[in-house]
């Protein structure tokens, strides 16, 4: 910091007057104003020894012979001289060397009075000798060289009347003989003291314009300063060399509830904390700095004089003197507490959730790291929990965000209090938590756990005074059994649900072997469908759509299919959702929106053609262009195609939906909605989307002419529905005749499914109508037969002492679809290993390339088989 600050700042202690030793320099004094004043004689009696030099080399000249003194005291005189020479010399070169500086001034002058006796002393004996008075000429040449130094210390000490007095006092003494030497002498010092004089008035003129300059400059800096200080943005402090506080800014006092009087003489280490706390540390550091007189910048401190958490940031140096010495410290410093509250807002963020409060991803992912390997270097046991809320997304787009984020705290304090001190929750985002539990493997315990966690996440909740159900699925992987670090226990824990979900949600799943080969198989599905997609892998086939009434043929739903080159045909149900989720799904709906265009415009002009269009399709603003290039390029009239939407892609119901459907509605096409009944089903987008049809899903139909079966009366309630709002109706999944007869019954307007065939390409579509003229005949069972569930497992089957791994797709109490094994002869019986504990007998009731449905001699617990560990089958 610059010494020229605020008036305040300069303030200092009154230093006590000099005493006469330490105005001649020949003591050790402190004060500021002796010791400057002995530094500036020292340096002016060496300018001004040449001068006298030169009045002793003129009396010489003039008082003695030099060839007589040469020739007669050669002896004496000499070393004499050359002694009184070296001492003059010395005083006029040595004030300006480095050595002598280093010196105190005071030590400075004592040598300079030294060298002055020694050349006064010198220079007497010489000129007594000379004159045969040797103690006169010593004591007056003495006296004489001593008033000369004490001439030019008080000239440059602006003691000039006191200097002429000396000078005069000389002459008189030197002149009493009237001799003419010492009145030359006399004459010769007026002179000087004439000329040093001129000299010293002008150094002095020069010197009070610097002096104004300077405090010009001070006063400038102390306003700045002190504006400064008013603005809070910063403060000032100082102490002397024990600590004390000489000055403090007011403002700072003012914040501490004192006035700066108050503080004044307290040291500055009482302000702060200086205790030997871990949270202390930067409080000693500044006792560090401060013993050791070294520089320090915002070097953070806690306040110690008010109640609440305040903080400061401190810089200082050190005050020394132009010689060195140390007279206390001056700094300053700035309110450092809105920062380190800053700073800890964002400490805090960096660990937790900032809406459930729960720890973050990076908290839980250092929480894992530190539990999957333990200090010495070996894997250590624990467990990790990935939990998934089921239809959490519902909540979101029917009743807002805020009312989601409403829910996503409430299921955050209930995980909180399932798990306990067991282990440490945490939420990676939308919707996913994860539990880590170190030392705890026991897949009992754990399994307990988790349904528990699934049953109070299960629980209503109440939001918004509204009451909401939601679901969880949990997956879970162990350490070291299922991996031995984070990140293999991360991927298994996540397929394990994937594995949860896919049974059907609101259940937990251990991770397995055979999920890690589901999920490369799926990995390899989406390199193979890429290709199929870019090379022309894929074809549609179409499925007829009947009027129940006439049994002709009103329509066809196009049907994507994959014939996969090793794998042979693949379901739609398997590769959409890895289109969907490999961003390939709006490619691959164009290419079958143009294909299925140009196949229905060779049809007769009263058949339709419907394509299916996928949420994410609906959600680009490009669809109604995309759809009118197909019928563009095609030539197919727009009410010729349908496009059929399920609820999903229209629930979030707002301007961008309304306009995309009056677009669509302005190409002329027709809209259905599939799927009816299985998603959000509200009642109010049926008033307002302009459907022209409801399908009404399968998993109404099939079933529905079981005894005991209410899927008939809901039949019954969506057909008058759709007949109050002016829409046909279409019964997909019609499978048997019974429930072809109560679907006309229940007054239906169109069935579709495998009754009336699984679905034709193109060609064969051409030639029906060519030979068949658009009737549809029914072929199929007479009667229905149990529900099946999907279902996607590794199973063992053992025939003849050899065993076989297979999956099982779909299944019943009575049945199964299996895939896997080759042309297996119908009539084959089996025993069948679907799960730990589960084994049952099975006969191959038909077989398609490699696959083939079987009949259970005994019927199953399909409960009991969800809940059951799955088998663990070498990879």
């Amino acid at each position: 910091m610059s010494q020229s600050g605020p008036r305040s700042i300069q303030r200092s202690y009154k230093a006590p007057p000099p005493s006469l030793a330490g105005i001649l320099g020949l003591s050790g004094s402190d004060s500021d104003l002796s010791v400057g004043w002995v530094a500036e004689s020292v340096r002016m009696v060496s300018l001004f020894w040449p001068l006298f030099l030169l009045a002793k080399i003129c009396l010489m000249v003039v008082t003695v012979n030099l060839p007589v003194l040469v020739a007669n005291y050669v002896l004496f005189d000499l070393p004499l001289l050359a002694v009184t020479a070296i001492a003059d010399l010395a005083i006029w070169v040595m004030p300006q060397r480095r050595y002598m500086r280093r010196l105190q001034p005071y030590r400075q002058m004592r040598v300079m009075m030294a060298l002055v006796l020694v050349s006064g002393l010198s220079m007497g004996l010489w000129y007594g000798m000379l004159d045969k008075a040797l103690l006169d000429g010593s004591v007056s040449t003495v006296a004489a060289q001593l008033t000369l130094a004490l001439l030019a210390m008080a000239i440059f000490g602006h003691q000039r009347l006191l200097g002429l007095t000396y000078c005069l006092g000389v002459g008189v003494s030197l002149s009493h003989d009237g001799g003419v030497g010492p009145m030359l002498l006399v004459v010769l010092m007026l002179g000087t003291l004439a000329v040093s004089t001129l000299a010293q008035a002008r150094w002095d003129g020069r010197r009070l314009l610097a002096t104004q300059k300077v405090e010009e400059r001070s006063r400038r800096a102390g306003h700045l300063l002190t504006e400064y200080e008013q603005a809070g943005r910063g403060w000032f402090w100082e102490t002397d060399r024990h600590g004390a506080i000489t000055y403090i800014s007011e403002p700072l006092a003012r914040s501490l509830g004192m006035s700066a009087d108050d503080l004044i003489g307290r040291q500055l280490t009482d302000l702060v904390v200086m205790g030997d706390r871990g949270e202390e540390e930067t409080g000693r550091a500044l006792g560090f700095y401060l013993t050791a007189r070294s520089c320090f910048t915002d070097v953070p401190v806690r306040v110690a004089l008010v109640g609440d958490e305040r903080w400061w940031a401190i810089s200082g140096c050190p005050i020394l003197n132009e010689y060195g010495q140390f007279h206390g410290f001056r700094g300053s410093g700035a309110d450092l507490t809105e920062m380190k509250r800053s700073q800890a807002e964002v400490e805090r963020l960096a660990q937790f959730d900032s809406l459930t409060g729960l720890a973050n991803r990076m908290q839980m992912q250092r929480m894992l790291d530190k539990s999957v390997m333990q200090p010495n270097g070996r894997p250590g046991d624990c467990a990790l929990f990935l939990i998934d809320l089921d239809r959490f997304k519902n909540v979101n787009d029917t009743m807002g965000h805020p009312a989601g984020d409403a829910l996503l705290r409430e299921v955050s304090q209930r995980l909180k209090r399932v798990v306990g001190d067991r282990g440490m929750v945490g939420r990676l985002g939308g919707d996913e938590f994860k539990v880590v539990l170190p030392g705890l493997v026991d897949r009992g315990t754990l399994g307990v756990l988790a349904d528990a966690i699934i049953a109070s996440l299960s629980q209503p909740y109440q939001i918004e005074g509204t009451q909401v159900v939601i679901g969880a699925s949990v997956g879970i992987a162990i350490c070291p059994l299922d991996g031995i670090t984070s990140e293999t226990l991360v991927r298994n824990a996540d397929l394990a649900l994937y594995a949860a979900k896919g049974d059907g949600r609101g259940v937990h799943r251990f991770y397995s072997a055979d999920m890690l080969a589901d999920a490369e198989d799926r990995r390899q599905l989406e390199e193979d469908l890429r290709h199929a997609l870019s090379h022309g892998g894929l074809h549609l086939v179409f499925q007829p759509v009947v009027n129940s009434r006439t049994e002709r043929i009103s329509g066809f739903e196009t049907l994507l299919r994959w014939e996969h080159p090793a794998r042979g045909p693949i379901s739609p149900a398997l590769f959409v959702p890895i289109a969907e989720d490999a961003g390939l799904i709006g490619a691959l709906g164009e290419w079958v929106m143009r294909t299925a265009c140009h196949a229905a415009a060779r049809w007769p002009e009263d058949v339709r053609v419907a394509v299916n269009v996928s949420p994410l399709q609906f959600a680009n603003p490009a669809l109604p262009g995309i759809v009118m290039n197909a019928l563009a390029a095609s030539g197919l009239a727009p009410e010729r195609l349908e496009l059929e939407l399920t609820e999903s892609a229209f629930i979030h119901e707002g301007e961008a939906t309304d306009q995309m459907f009056a677009q669509l509605k302005g190409l002329g096409v027709r809209l259905a909605l599939d799927d009816f009944g299985t998603g959000y089903s509200s009642l109010g987008y049926l008033r307002k989307a302009p459907f022209d049809k409801i399908k009404i899903d399968r998993s109404f139909v099939q079933g529905a002419a079981l005894q005991g079966s209410r899927n008939a009366a809901i039949i019954t309630s969506i057909v008058s529905l759709a007949e109050a709002l002016g829409m046909d109706t279409t019964a997909e999944g019609v499978e048997t005749h019974d429930e072809l007869a109560l679907v006309r019954t229940l007054g239906c307007s169109q069935v579709q499914g495998f009754i009336y065939g699984v679905g034709e390409s193109a060609e064969e579509v051409e030639r029906r109508f060519a030979t068949e003229g658009g009737r549809a005949t029914a072929a199929g069972f007479q009667s229905s037969r149990s529900r099946r569930q999907s279902m996607l497992r590794s199973v063992t089957l053992l025939h003849q002492g050899q065993h076989y791994v297979a999956r099982v797709r779909n299944i019943s109490h009575g049945g199964a679809m299996v895939e896997g094994l080759w042309n297996v002869p119908v009539g084959t019986t089996f025993r069948l290993e679907l799960a730990v504990g589960i084994v049952v007998d099975a006969v191959t009731r038909w077989a398609v390339d490699d696959r083939m449905g079987i009949q259970f001699v005994q019927p199953i617990d399909l409960r009991a088989l969800q809940t059951a560990p799955p088998l663990r089958l070498a990879s």
